[in-house]
């Protein structure tokens, strides 16, 4: 199936060529690119990839579709505020960089529309005072902002730059105030906002509107840093060793969604602003699910089923149940978990937030089993929010033995995430639907399953405790698991009978480990009817029901009650007893009646 960084079932889009470059051997290997169709096309050399810088119009030619970008604020200028003087005035700065470039200031903003989806567009150019942000370029980009919220269609921005501009002084510093705010604005008005982080993206720009997209992508090798190399190394001093600030070193640290080759940029952003708006997708119809009618199986049965070596996958079941999906990386904080895959995906033509633990194979141990980290909790709230921003209903696929039970997680606030997980899907304004795919496990399942339906595949299990956890605690003796399985109350119709799941999904016969296209259909069906039926009701409908019903879940009774349970199999006894029986209790009734009343009390 084609790639996005998730994928996308179409075939490849046709881009047009940008200007005819000059440059005659690669910067990056020192290859020929005289003849490189993709160096030709995109500026990317097809022997290492190195990626060439574009200028503002290049940008928008790859981006925008043909004819349809129509530029706005083109005549802003920068004046000279504080008369600044260096090796060369101010004023003839800006006169030299516009007569080269053929641009007012370094940035071109305007309308467009990105593989049919209407966006207001906003790229930088590196070429006009190393793509320095001044009182224009913060100008406009608030501008942009403004235009995008107040035709509510999505912002794009493509940055390129060395920081704030010196010569304009503290007036360009505060532009960093003044972008960043609009963005805020632009968030609070539920219009997406997507970056993309060109080479190079340091100072100012990266530490204002640059870093603050809903989603951030970078192109290879991107130099995407706070500090430029010039001042780091002045810095850091003789002799220190400069730290690579590449994308790669920020897709790994969980700063940034992906890295997007160019020749793949405007078909990756163009189907992000198809999910993220709902454009062009037909609301997903009700489907007829068959009954549940194989053999109910028994607790440990049902346990050793949930884990079975060939069992499908989250990954296994999105591969076959979606038409695209565009993956979103990292917690912008501290890092990413492979243990949970997020992203917005079109499933049958309804755009929804996906958020799924992933156990992958024996053999792949950078799933850790499904054990999730709290980047990876952290990285699930980011497509929570997103999914509320954007008017998405989320789906989560639970299958995790629980949450990973390192001292790095604990030291990284493990029980923090999952905490505020499970307190954001409760007041989540949105449509949520969970289910079990798997085997549930303790609060690391539970932290995404917060929902307003819960659902169950036919073979998964959802417990307190792993069996061999409870085995451990309460018999000092793991390998009586199967039998503590039973009491735990853990299989799919346990669950059912509690009131804890609301619907159980059928598999195929013998289970899902043997027929994953099956498998995969039942589910598909299950949830589109879910979801046709969550997406028809209001949303302050769905918050009151989901309050409700998470607080009413338990069982309790009251100290009389139980003393009154008591006497009554007292009395019952004594009946099947006898006479001497009954003489005997009669003599014990008014001290029971008193504990009674005094329980009542």
């Amino acid at each position: 199936m084609p790639k996005l960084f998730g994928w996308k079932s179409d075939g490849e889009t046709d881009h047009t060529p940008v200007q005819q470059p000059t440059i005659q051997s690669c910067d990056g290997c020192g290859g020929d690119l005289s003849r490189d169709p993709l160096y030709s096309c995109f500026r990317v050399c097809s022997t290492c990839g190195y990626h060439f810088a574009l200028s503002a119009h290049e940008r928008i030619a790859l981006l925008a579709d043909d004819g349809s970008f129509k530029e706005t604020l083109a005549g802003l200028c920068s004046t000279d505020p504080l008369g600044f003087v260096d090796r060369v005035p101010y004023r003839d700065r800006l006169e030299d960089a516009r007569r080269r470039t053929g641009l007012a200031d370094a940035i071109v903003t305007g309308f467009c529309h990105i593989e049919g989806q209407p966006a207001v567009l906003a790229a930088m150019d590196f070429r006009f005072m190393g793509g320095s942000m001044g009182s224009v370029v913060g100008e406009k980009v608030a501008a942009a902002c403004e235009l995008a919220a107040k035709k509510r269609v999505p912002l794009v921005a493509v940055t390129c730059s060395g920081g704030a501009r010196m010569q304009e002084g503290m007036l360009s510093l505060a532009q960093m105030a003044k972008t960043a705010a609009a963005v805020r604005r632009l968030h609070a008005k539920r219009v997406p906002y997507i970056v993309l982080l060109a080479n190079p993206t340091t100072g100012g720009v990266y530490a204002s509107f640059g870093s603050l997209g809903d989603l951030l992508l970078a192109e290879p090798g991107a130099m995407v840093s706070f500090a430029g190399p010039r001042v780091a190394r002045a810095l850091a001093g003789d002799g220190q060793a400069e730290v690579p600030r590449r994308a790669e070193l920020l897709l790994e640290k969980g700063q940034i969604d992906g890295i997007v080759p160019r020749p793949r940029a405007r078909e990756v952003i163009g189907e992000l602003l198809r999910l993220c708006t709902g454009g062009h997708l037909r609301p997903a119809g009700r489907a007829c699910l068959p009954p549940v009618r194989h053999k109910v199986l028994e607790a440990w049965a049902a346990v050793e089923t949930a884990r079975h070596d060939n069992r499908p996958t989250a990954m296994d079941y999105l591969h076959r149940m979606l038409t695209s999906f565009v993956e979103i990386r990292g917690d912008r904080a501290v890092g990413d978990d492979t243990a949970v895959v997020c992203g917005p995906a079109d499933l049958d033509g309804q755009a929804v937030m996906v958020i799924a633990q992933e156990r992958g194979r024996r053999e792949d141990l950078s799933r850790r089993g499904g054990h999730m980290r709290p980047e990876g909790y952290r990285k699930a709230q980011r497509a929570m929010e997103l999914a509320a921003k954007w008017g998405l209903p989320l789906l989560t696929l639970v299958d995790t033995p629980g949450a990973d039970p390192s001292l790095e997680s604990e030291a990284g606030g493990l029980g923090g995430a999952i905490s505020h997980c499970m307190a954001l899907m409760a007041d989540l304004p949105t449509p949520i639907l969970s289910v079990v795919i798997g085997e549930g496990g303790s609060g690391g399942a539970l932290a995404l399953g917060i929902a307003d339906r819960v659902l169950m595949l036919e073979n998964a299990v959802y417990s307190v405790i792993a069996p061999e956890g409870a085995a451990a605690i309460l018999y000092h003796d793991s390998s009586l698991a199967s039998s503590v399985a039973t009491s735990l109350k853990l299989t799919s119709h346990d669950l059912l009978e509690l009131g804890l799941v609301d619907a159980l999904v059928p598999e195929p016969e013998g289970g899902a480990h043997l027929d994953h296209e099956r498998a995969a259909l039942l589910l598909r069906r299950a949830i589109r009817e879910e979801l046709a039926s969550l997406c028809t009701q209001p949303i302050a409908h769905l918050l009151k029901r989901r309050h409700a019903r998470w607080r009413r879940i338990g069982r309790t009774t009251t100290v009389a009650a139980l003393a009154a349970e008591r006497l009554a199999g007292q009395i019952e006894a004594g009946v099947r007893g006898g006479a001497q029986k009954l003489s005997s209790l009669a003599h014990q009734i008014p001290e029971q009646v008193r504990r009674v009343k005094g329980g009542q009390d």
